[in-house]
């Protein structure tokens, strides 16, 4: 039953009972629409939850719409994501305890990432410990933003090569690595002139930062952070492509070179305002 509006300019109660008398869904909802409206007045909501529930948030927008729950231009919008399926194909079951707990995930990945760093080096424990959790958290973050929020996807997060978080902050190490090269050397890295590309691999890099600014837009006006992930991963291959047929440091020509790594400089800063 919906109260019907009295003489005040307050919002009218919305109650949804069963016969029995106890709360839907749907009651507690229009609730936190109420509350939400109460403490943000928001100019939108939007709603990520499973996609298998958009009739559900259909009901509930109209509802809160009918009822005066929100102002007319309020947007509510939902977001519906895929689930996330075990080895069967099929949506774990979190009433009956069969999803992977995430504490358990981030365990599992951070003792992995462990065990690459320290396989090959000798390093400090307990800083190769500290290093892990943070490339470990990329990996969950990235592996799970990067896939498209409406698709299913199985229980497993991406390894650390290819489209991965790891990956893109080995690509920013790498950059990085050669910046602190040349500063070493006596130079300075200062915004300036790039020059026009030299070669095939350095105009598509080029080219690929150019599309930052579109690609931020779109992926807010679709809300979709996946297509961040794309940008990324995408920009990345084009520097490591780049790196692997320059020889950026050896480079004889003085003006080449502080266009070469005003390149880099810029890559990093992109790819490190994405990343964030």
């Amino acid at each position: 039953d919906v109260a019907k509006e009295s003489d005040t300019k307050e919002v009218p109660p919305c109650i949804i009972l069963k016969s029995d008398g106890a709360a839907l869904y749907t009651t507690t909802d229009l609730a936190t629409i109420i509350e939400r409206r109460k403490l943000f007045d928001p100019d939108e909501i939007i709603y990520v939850v499973d996609k298998r529930q958009e009739m559900h948030f259909i009901q509930v927008f109209r509802c809160a719409r009918k009822t005066g729950l929100v102002k007319e231009d309020t947007g509510l919008k939902f977001l519906g994501f895929g689930t996330m399926n075990g080895k069967d194909g099929k949506p774990f079951k979190t009433r009956e305890g069969g999803g992977m707990r995430l504490e358990h995930l981030i365990a599992d990945i951070n003792e992995e990432m462990f065990r690459k760093i320290t396989e090959n080096h000798e390093v400090d424990e307990a800083e190769a410990r500290e290093t892990a959790k943070l490339v470990g958290l990329s990996a969950i973050k990235y592996g799970d933003l990067s896939n498209q929020a409406s698709k299913d996807y199985l229980d497993k997060f991406p390894s650390f090569e290819g489209n991965t978080g790891p990956y893109i902050l080995y690509t920013i190490v790498r950059i990085k690595s050669i910046l602190n090269k040349y500063r070493a050397g006596g130079n300075a890295v200062e915004k300036g002139h790039i020059l026009v590309p030299a070669g095939e691999s350095e105009k598509a890099l080029m080219l690929a930062l150019t599309g930052f600014n579109s690609m931020i837009q779109q992926a807010f006006e679709e809300l979709a952070p996946h297509k961040i992930c794309s940008f990324i991963y995408d920009l990345a291959n084009d520097f490591n492509h780049f790196y692997h047929e320059t020889k950026i440091l050896s480079e004889e020509d003085a003006d080449r070179k502080r266009s070469y790594i005003e390149l880099l400089d810029l890559t990093r800063e992109v790819l490190e305002t994405s990343i964030d």
